[in-house]
């Protein structure tokens, strides 16, 4: 069956009702979604493992919006119960492999009775998967990420939902595909420039055109909402 194609904030909306709602980002990167999420009425913060990582979230003329918190996703600087909805928005998949664990615990700690975790993981299959494997191939990081989220429910995250969907890209040149490869990791730049020919090609022959040039790229997503459960 095709998946329905949406956009991340379509899909949050739909399964977490953010409005009016305490709201955390985990991983905010550049704080795009709690930008977002801070113009449907929602109060959020988002939370960076730097200050150099929250450098240009802070910077955003709209940053006063939300707040920015340093803290890591196994070891919140939020309070117990301090939160609505937690969310991982493509980012469980970067916490180190042995803090899955921790980090799902502390989602449940900074929970308020019925309050919701929502979880976002791209999936590793299609053209932008094969693309960006080229630089980084985080198959095993995602398959991670997934099983850990099979065991929520030993700290008290009963899944609630589970919707598969995919998101459309358009990326209108290599360079722009390096600035957005790099932007999430700094490292990877040296590797993307020496598999800079490789990339072109199959940049080019991957996706689909798009009018004025540039390619369209879908990635498979599948989004859990796991509930607070209060036994």
């Amino acid at each position: 069956m095709a998946r329905k194609t949406a956009t991340d904030l379509v899909i949050l909306e739909q399964l977490t009702e953010p409005a009016g709602k305490d709201v955390v980002d985990i991983g905010c990167g550049t704080g795009a979604l709690v930008r977002e999420l801070s113009a449907r009425g929602a109060r959020v913060t988002g939370v960076e493992i730097s200050d150099g990582q929250l450098e240009r979230a802070r910077a955003h003329p709209e940053a006063g919006q939300g707040r920015y918190l340093v803290g890591r996703a196994e070891q919140m600087p939020l309070d117990a119960e301090a939160v609505d909805v937690a969310v991982f928005m493509r980012a469980l998949h970067h916490v180190p492999v042995a803090h899955h664990r921790a980090a799902l615990g502390e989602c449940r700690r900074i929970l308020r009775p019925g309050g919701v975790l929502y979880v976002a993981e791209p999936l590793p299959e299609g053209d932008f998967f094969t693309l960006t494997s080229l630089v980084e191939d985080e198959r095993e990081a995602r398959a991670a990420a997934q099983r850990t989220l099979d065991q929520a429910g030993e700290f008290g995250l009963g899944r609630a939902r589970t919707v598969d969907y995919e998101v459309e890209a358009e990326i209108p040149s290599v360079e722009a595909l390096r600035r957005r490869i790099v932007g999430v990791d700094p490292e990877r730049a040296p590797l993307f420039a020496q598999r800079a020919d490789e990339i072109a090609l199959a940049f080019a022959g991957l996706g689909e055109p798009v009018a004025g040039g540039g390619r369209r790229f879908r990635q498979p997503m599948r989004a859990d909402l796991f509930a607070r459960g209060d036994g």
